[in-house]
């Protein structure tokens, strides 16, 4: 068994497994180290050998590890040879104890092209990839979210130098955790710890009810989570509290709006020998028929010592009780809402004042118990100024105890002078909503050889109201800034010692609900006449134009290759020693630029949009053929950004085999006459003037292996107009055949006349000579038994007979041939 977190050694496919065995120390086995490979070890939990047994397993190869720390050594394959079944899936699983997760550090790693390596967390219902072979480099922390993760490894048939290991990383187990609880919204949330068997405390604000458990606990599993769904805290339509020391009544739906047709009744019922007093935090009540009533007592029937009815005003001394009851009845209408009530009441003994209150502010007092002669001092929270009251009041007349004064109110008002050298400017009225129709101006004064930092924390206000920020003591002064709507909190520095802040709220608009304004701090900061100096950052540097950072200066900022800019790379020095902008970052570019499209064809995306490990694949359209790869990987470089594996590829149209010349009857005349015509071109016909055409006029050499025509050519038959003269020419010369044999019968009369005049000559000439003509025979050789006396010597004769021989035979051999 397996005793001692050592170096584990992960199999591969075909190649032998490797599985340890940790043994207690014997006299067998110090015989037998040598022989089996033994290393001895030793730790604060003993001392022990490991062995390791080599033995081929066949099939997929898969190992588990227990251990709560360990190394894994993921090894190269050696040799294509190792395996017949390329690709094959080798995973790697880490399980620890539930309620501990797992962290892996790549210590080093070494992959090749093809070979694929995912690191998964299977602890969920469904695994979900923590890292890939895009992301691992050497130094990368990986943290499961549940207690069991998986290597998945996958080899390309290549042949690798055995020296390094693929892989070689360390997972040390560490304790999961609950996700923090969410805080209920007027609630708040205290946790023990947030891992398994940790508590989670909820508790409401006064005035709300928890519904939902008070305790929750973090319970443990494959991934931790808590005992249940956290609580709400709701206000409640009524109740009866009893020992009403000190608390807080709010109507439905607090601080929002409450609902329609609402009928609430509470009972206050404070200690023996106490009495109540109330007082009123906030009141909006819609017209019409909403409704807010106290009465002294403990039953509807009670005599009312307030009735929001009857009162324009609210009194700011609040309503005390005579006895240790009051009734509270809230009621509305079926139409218009509004945000509600919210009173505060406090039981006092009797023979001393009711404790004193401020909202937005705090007292001190000369006696806590307020008894007679006790002084009370109040002062307001830094934005809000003391109203309605006073700032000291005493409690006197020892038989029926009361303030002399009625306790201050503390505000957020509109306008105001500010001299401190650190403070906060309010909206008027926050946290409640501000008044439609609303322009303040407040001014603030530091010491002359200051300047004032501007802090804005909140801002939301209307689309149509306006927060303008004036670099001066009056309206006139140059513009730091001017924003509507919501913002995200952001810092202004004024130039000189004082500032102007003005706002205007549309007089058309109201706006509702709490949390809607602004909230400007403001400090008192050294003048300078330079901007601030600029950090470095990481994976990248900064240059600047000028080195005293003075009023106009520009840093700009670039990243090393493989990263970019998030956020602006040009900072300037502005005319208020403010820079433009935030300090940018680099972060690294894990994605491909757009490949673009390729011209007669359609593209398809796998993956996320570009990312490193995305595809995008280009399919030509019918009648084009690619020229180039179809398929394009976008991949990761240390040292450069991301590129696609290929270059983009293109679509040409597909070459055809050309269609040959149909040829065509003498009737008729080809558009264009050539040996050969390309896939897709027309041919044309025309037929010659007498003739029509049988037959479509125009054939198209359709594309293909071979092209073909897309059908026979015309014919061109003689019209009907002049069927009789083409009767007549047949007659005359049926055929070209006989025209042929009539010219021979017209040249070979002639030459027959010809021949007999010469015959005739000759044998004129002969009788006046005396001679007797004899012929030569066929047995007898011409000229054979002539005498050099009798030799026939005529010149006109041979001259004569010449000719005509030769002249016949010219003519036959053209007729022959023709």
């Amino acid at each position: 068994s397996v005793s001692h977190p050592s170096v584990l050694t992960a199999p591969i496919h075909l190649a032998p497994r490797i599985t340890k065995l940790i043994m207690r120390q014997t006299n067998l086995q110090r015989a037998t180290e040598t022989q089996m490979g033994c290393q001895r070890w030793i730790s604060s939990r003993g001392r022990g050998i490991t062995c390791l047994f080599i033995s081929p397993v066949p099939g997929p190869c898969t190992v588990n590890f227990t251990d709560p720390e360990g190394h894994i050594k993921i090894p190269q394959q050696h040799s294509a040879a190792l395996s017949s079944d390329p690709g094959v899936d080798c995973t790697y699983v880490v399980t620890v104890y539930l309620g501990y997760g797992i962290e892996v550090q790549v210590l080093n790693v070494s992959l090749s092209e093809g070979e694929v390596m995912t690191v998964e967390d299977m602890g969920g219902r469904e695994s979900s990839i923590l890292a890939n072979e895009t992301v691992l480099m050497r130094g990368l922390v990986v943290r499961s979210w549940s207690n069991q993760i998986s290597i998945l490894m996958t080899d390309s048939i290549l042949i690798i130098p055995p020296s390094l290991p693929l892989s070689h990383s360390f997972h040390l187990a560490f304790v999961l955790s609950c996700a923090f609880p969410k805080e209920p919204a007027n609630g708040e949330v205290s946790v023990t710890h947030l891992h398994a068997g940790g508590e989670a405390y909820f508790q409401c604000l006064t005035g709300y009810q928890l519904q939902g458990p008070t305790m929750l606990t973090c319970r443990n599993a494959t991934t931790p989570y808590w005992s249940g769904k956290e609580p709400k805290c709701l206000a409640s339509c009524g109740g009866m509290i009893k020992n009403a020391t000190l608390g807080r009544i709010v109507s439905p739906g607090f601080p929002g709006n409450y609902s329609n047709n609402l009928t609430c009744h509470w009972v206050l019922e404070a200690p023996e020998g106490h009495r109540l007093h109330v007082h009123f935090e906030k009141m909006a009540l819609a017209e019409d028929d909403d409704r807010l009533l106290i009465k002294n007592g403990n039953n509807i029937d009670s005599p009312p010592v307030y009735d929001s009815y009857e009162v324009e005003y609210l009194p700011n001394e609040g309503v005390v009780s005579t006895g240790r009851h009051l009734f509270v009845e809230f009621t509305t209408d079926g139409t218009v809402t509004s945000t509600g009530a919210a009173i505060r009441y406090e039981a006092f003994a009797k023979g001393t004042c009711y404790g004193p209150f401020v909202k937005y502010g705090n007292f001190t007092s000369s006696d806590t118990a307020y008894g007679v002669g006790a002084v009370v001092e109040f002062a307001c929270d830094p934005g809000y100024t003391l109203e309605q009251g006073s700032v000291i009041i005493e409690c006197l007349d020892a038989e029926n105890p009361q303030w002399n004064e009625t306790e201050p109110a503390c505000r957020a008002v509109c306008s105001g002078e500010i001299t401190d050298s650190a403070g906060v400017v309010l909206s008027p009225n926050w946290p409640e909503t501000y008044d439609k129709g609303q322009d303040c101006i407040w001014g603030i004064h530091v010491e002359e050889d200051k300047r004032i930092m501007l802090d804005i924390q909140v801002l939301n206000v209307g689309k149509n109201d306006l927060l303008t920020f004036y670099d001066g003591d009056d309206l006139t002064a140059n513009i730091l800034g001017q924003y509507s709507g919501t913002r995200s909190r952001f810092k202004l520095y004024t130039s000189m010692a004082d500032v102007t802040i003005q706002f205007q709220s549309d007089p058309a608009t109201n706006i509702y609900g709490y949390g809607n304004g602004f909230v400007v701090h403001f400090f008192e900061v050294p003048r300078n006449d330079t901007c601030s100096e600029l950090p470095e950052i990481t994976n990248g540097w900064k240059s600047t134009s000028h080195p005293d950072l003075i009023h106009g200066t520009v840093v700009t900022y670039q990243c090393y290759p493989g990263y970019e800019v998030q956020g602006s790379e040009i900072l300037m020095c502005q005319w208020d020693l403010t820079w433009s902008g935030d300090v940018p970052s680099c972060e690294k570019v894990m994605t491909c630029p757009d490949p673009g499209t390729v011209e007669h064809s359609r593209r398809v995306l796998t993956g996320s949009r570009f990312m490193v490990g995305s595809t995008v694949q280009y399919v030509c359209n019918k009648g084009y053929s690619l020229s180039g790869s179809t398929l394009l990987t976008c991949y990761n470089r240390d040292t450069a950004n991301p590129k696609w594996s290929e270059k983009l590829p293109k679509c040409k149209p597909e070459r055809y085999e050309p269609c040959r010349n149909p040829g065509a009857p003498s009737t008729s005349v080809q558009s264009l006459e050539k040996a050969f015509y390309q896939a897709g071109e027309t041919l044309s016909f025309t037929c010659r003037t007498g003739y029509e055409m049988q037959g479509e006029p125009t054939i198209r050499c359709v594309p293909g292996h071979p092209s073909q025509w897309s059908g026979t050519p015309p014919t061109c038959s003689a019209s009907s107009s002049q069927y009789l003269n083409e009767r007549k020419l047949d007659v005359a010369s049926p055929d070209y055949g006989m025209e042929g044999s009539n010219i021979v019968i017209a040249v070979l009369i002639p030459a027959a006349v010809v021949l007999l005049v010469i015959l005739g000559i000759y044998l004129y000439f002969a009788k006046l000579q005396g001679k007797t003509i004899r012929m030569p025979t066929s047995s007898l050789p011409p000229y054979d038994n002539m005498t050099e006396e009798s030799a026939f010597n005529n010149p006109i004769y041979e001259t004569g007979v010449r000719s005509i021989l030769s002249f016949a035979q010219c003519f036959c051999s053209d007729y022959a041939s023709g």
